[in-house]
């Protein structure tokens, strides 16, 4: 699926000859990823092109004469498309010479330069494992440092304090939005790595893989997991801020944020709660979804009844982790991602919600005008498309903003009794809320291509690709004003007629 790569805002700037060019804030999953020219995306979609062949998507043609206002816009447009379109391909993700390049235009954004440096990745537990690296993370050595001398991992005491369970280590306008259709997805599972091209483990990935070697997570089973930025608060509570993708920087990410108690921690990246058991013989893995567990349950990410919670007590004092872990899958949003409290206007506009997403829905406790609650669910196999969007101003005194988290909203199209309805989330986590939704259609996808694998077919690369499955979904996403014409395609699925409404 389409990644949130956005372009909002552009500056022009004086060259050195005299002259001026144009550049590119780019903005992934709302927060500043890089900024660049023209020149620079024109001369690697060349390398793509030369490595990749016409399977990319088409690229802004250049103009030899001043550009218009409009034609500047058409063009941030279509780079915005393009980058969103490129990052489709997991094959391309994978390759040196797209890794290369983002990794350099981060560096070179945030004047950072390539060097050794340690970096505090945070465990569910709030302990942390230092490991060394360099800033662009790009010396294998580190993970070979590492492979040969693993370490195990063990959680700390668990103690029971309160009846909760807990461990005792303690100036440019702006109106756009990103839409999302449900698509088809890919079994990348079976992707072919058949381009000619090196692939290798990216930025992420690697500071994930020598993390895991830390701490003794077997490697096959590192794609449940992901590095994720965080913010702590004093009292103790968190906020899941994004996921970190693979091509991304970690030590960059966390030097550029502009939000206060940031940092990078390591946690379990699925919301099908019934995945644990694909890692319960791998002890690292145990241990890591465990003590995650229990701190889901004492910041009332997890709701326990309390004769759960008084079984769940008695399994940690006597150290059983399967019967903990297999008690847990009972208890309400377990395995969910909690965003922070927000609003929404159902039922009504302004009221106030707590989000949660996991096995396939989104849940809802709802405040009430009169200060009662009510608890929602939406169901995912009854979303058609969603949308992120906000409005705002992008420059300030010093330039484009960090961050994109004023006035921002999801969106999201429901079948309810019969007829379709939009349902508005307004919350800073829009983005990440969006990933967690990607998340749960890629799981579904992946577990009926297992399921019925020969209702699945994968296309060689570079050909049209042909999809048999009846349960089908389509993605089409963007990042368009809301002053853009309507455009419309359909598609016939399991789940019904799909249309696209770049709204």
């Amino acid at each position: 699926m389409k990644m949130h790569f956005c372009i909002p805002v552009s500056q022009q700037r004086p060259d050195a000859l005299g002259g001026r060019y144009v550049l590119y804030s780019v903005y992934l999953d709302g927060f500043l990823f890089c900024k660049v020219r023209y020149s620079q995306l024109h001369r690697w979609n060349e390398q793509l092109r030369r490595v990749f062949g016409n399977c990319l998507p088409p690229f802004p043609p250049k103009y030899y004469l001043a550009m218009t206002a409009s034609m500047a816009d058409e063009r941030r447009d279509q780079l915005e498309q393009y980058l969103q379109n490129v990052t489709m391909d997991p094959n391309m993700l994978r390759s040196d010479v797209f890794v290369d390049f983002l990794k350099l235009v981060q560096l070179d954004t945030f004047s950072i330069t390539t060097e050794k440096a340690s970096l505090d990745i945070f465990l569910p537990d709030g302990r942390s494992i230092k490991v060394e690296i360099l800033t662009s993370d790009t010396a294998e050595r580190v993970l070979e440092s590492y492979t040969e001398n693993t370490y195990s991992y063990h959680p700390p005491n668990q103690t029971v304090s309160q009846g909760n369970l807990q461990t005792s280590d303690k100036k440019v306008p702006l109106s756009a939005s990103y839409n999302c259709h449900l698509e088809n997805l890919e079994p990348w599972s079976k992707g072919q790595l058949t381009h000619r091209a090196i692939y290798r483990w990216t930025p992420a990935q690697r500071v994930a893989e020598v993390v895991s070697h830390k701490i003794g997570l077997c490697q096959e089973l590192l794609g449940y997991f992901g590095l994720f930025l965080i913010r702590s608060y004093k009292e103790g509570k968190l906020s899941v801020i994004k996921k970190l993708v693979d091509f991304e920087l970690p030590y960059v990410s966390l030097r550029s944020s502009e939000v206060e108690n940031f940092k990078v921690g390591l946690r379990k990246w699925y919301l099908d709660p019934s995945l644990d058991s694909r890692l319960m013989d791998c002890r690292a893995a145990v241990d890591l979804i465990y003590v995650q567990a229990i701190q889901d349950i004492e910041k009332e990410w997890a709701k326990p009844t309390e004769v759960q919670r008084q079984k769940l007590e008695a399994l940690q004092k006597e150290g059983n982790q399967t019967k903990f872990l297999e008690l847990s899958q009972e208890v309400w949003h377990y395995g969910y991602v909690q965003l922070d409290p927000c609003t929404c206007d159902y039922p009504e506009p302004g009221c106030g919600t707590v989000l949660s997403v996991g096995n396939d829905e989104i849940s809802c406790c709802i405040t009430l005008p009169d200060n009662r609650t009510r608890d929602v669910i939406f169901q995912m196999n009854r979303v058609k498309c969603w949308q992120v969007t906000f409005l705002g101003t992008l420059l300030d005194t010093d330039g484009p903003q960090q961050t994109l988290n004023q006035n921002l909203e999801l969106r999201f199209q429901y079948s309810e009794e019969s007829h379709w309805q939009w349902f508005v989330i307004y919350t800073k986590q829009a983005f990440l809320l969006s990933s967690c939704l990607k998340k749960m259609i890629s799981e579904k996808m992946v577990k009926l291509a297992a399921e019925n694998p020969e209702m699945i077919e994968v296309p060689e690369q570079g050909k049209s690709k042909k999809h048999h499955s009846q349960q089908s979904q389509k993605d089409y996403s963007s990042f368009l004003p809301r002053k853009s014409k309507i455009k419309t395609a359909e598609v016939d699925c399991g789940l019904g007629t799909i249309k696209e409404e770049g709204l």
